[in-house]
């Protein structure tokens, strides 16, 4: 069964490009501008992309932040992906941190943007047949290693943007086997 994919922003132009570039990737696309009501639909999807800002002037990622606290509460193994145009390094990991499969930075490139939906899609498939969400655990694991990749592998930076000491870092590393 082809994969469905959900895009949420509040930018009718972001949303049509979007579809543009996931439309050879998916059966089915559909488009929001806002997140609102996005639990009751979560199930019908593969995977989401969904944007950070929806408060004009907004630039911190708070409600996309939520939207993703909602999904996940109301599908555990849906894997979303974060966009926004305002994304620093320490934003994606916080995106991490909280569940997101990956983040996106606007402008994307397409193939990019078709990959990393694909790859949430399969995580999302995965999650689903092993009637098993994300541990805790994996997703700390996932983050620090995320954070070591995007700092390459410098651990005062990394711990920096996890909001960990190094101390307690190392032993996160070290417990995960990093």
């Amino acid at each position: 069964m082809p994969d469905a994919f959900l895009i949420v922003d509040d930018d009718p132009d972001v949303l049509k490009a979007a579809a543009a570039a996931l439309a050879r990737e998916a059966g089915r696309i559909d488009t929001a501008i806002a997140p609102d009501d996005l639990e009751d639909r979560a199930h019908l999807y593969d995977a989401v992309l969904l944007d950070m800002n929806f408060v004009p002037g907004a630039r911190d990622g708070a409600a996309g932040l939520d939207s993703l606290a909602r999904l996940h509460t109301a599908d555990a193994a849906l894997s979303v992906v974060l966009m926004t145009t305002y994304g620093g390094v320490a934003l994606a990991v916080q995106a991490l941190k909280r569940g997101a499969a990956d983040f996106v930075l606007k402008p994307w490139r397409n193939e990019a943007l078709a990959d990393v939906m694909r790859a949430a899609a399969a995580l999302t498939a995965e999650r689903r047949a092993s009637g098993v969400a994300l541990t805790l655990e994996e997703l700390e694991r996932r983050a620090i290693a995320r954070a070591l990749s995007v700092y390459e592998g410098n651990v005062s930076h990394a711990a920096a943007a996890l909001g960990l000491t190094r101390p307690a870092l190392y032993r996160r590393m070290e417990r995960h086997g990093l």
